[in-house]
Formats: structure tokens, C-alpha cells, sequence
């Protein structure tokens, strides 16, 4: 009765880690050509702090297939020994996921200050 679980879940997850693995993928392509326009021209700020915030939407979005393909291979696991490990990985991943998502509503918050601030004055900003 438990082989059609392991029939279901096994391709399931490769098949999660793998779009965790795309999204990954493509998130570095993406700060990677950031990063050598940067070299070659310097980004505003705005634009840096953008795409470090994409980049770590990705991540975000990369952690939570994980931990899902983790949650599913408990599952079907037997095994003490691989039920710890899993957890193991699935509570550090939780944590990455946090902090991580903690830094990007920061930044947001922080963006949406600085674009909702009054510009100084022209005296100001030259001192």
C-alpha cells in the first residue's frame, strides 16, 4: 500500500528540487549580468538595491520548493537517520528563508521611505 506513495513522491520530488534548482539558476544569471554592467558602468543605487532585492526574492522562492521537496521526502522516508537529516536541512533552510525574507521587507520598507522623504533643500545636500 505504501509503494504508490513512493511512486507518487520520488519523481515529485526531483522534480520540485529541479525548479528550485532553475529558479535558482536563473535569479544568478540575472544578478550576474547586474553585476557586469556594474563593472563596465556603476548602477544607481536604486538599481543595485532592485536587483539584490529580486535576487533575493528568487532565493526565497527557491528555499520554499526545497523545504517542500524536504516535507514530501519525509514522508516516505523509514529511516530515522534520514527523517534527522531532512529536518536538519528543512530547519536550516526555514531559517535561511526567514532571515532572508526579513532582509527583503526591510529593504522595502526602507525603499519606500526614501522615495516617500522630502528632498532637502538645495543648501543642504551641498554641505
Amino acid at each position: 500500500m505504501r509503494e504508490w506513495l513512493n511512486v507518487v513522491s520520488v519523481p515529485a520530488i526531483v522534480i520540485i528540487d529541479a525548479i528550485a534548482l532553475l529558479v535558482i539558476l536563473v535569479a544568478t544569471l540575472e544578478v550576474t549580468v547586474y553585476i557586469l554592467r556594474a563593472t563596465i558602468k556603476p548602477l544607481p543605487p536604486e538599481v543595485a538595491r532592485g536587483a539584490w532585492l529580486r535576487y533575493a526574492r528568487w532565493l526565497v522562492a527557491a528555499l520554499t520548493f526545497q523545504l517542500a521537496a524536504d516535507i514530501i521526502e519525509t514522508s516516505v522516508s523509514t529511516s530515522w537517520q534520514t527523517i534527522g537529516r531532512v529536518a536538519a536541512v528543512a530547519v536550516i533552510r526555514t531559517f535561511l528563508n526567514y532571515f532572508l525574507e526579513r532582509d527583503v521587507q526591510q529593504q522595502q520598507r526602507d525603499a519606500e521611505t526614501r522615495a516617500t522623504a522630502p528632498a532637502a533643500p538645495r543648501s543642504q545636500r551641498s554641505a
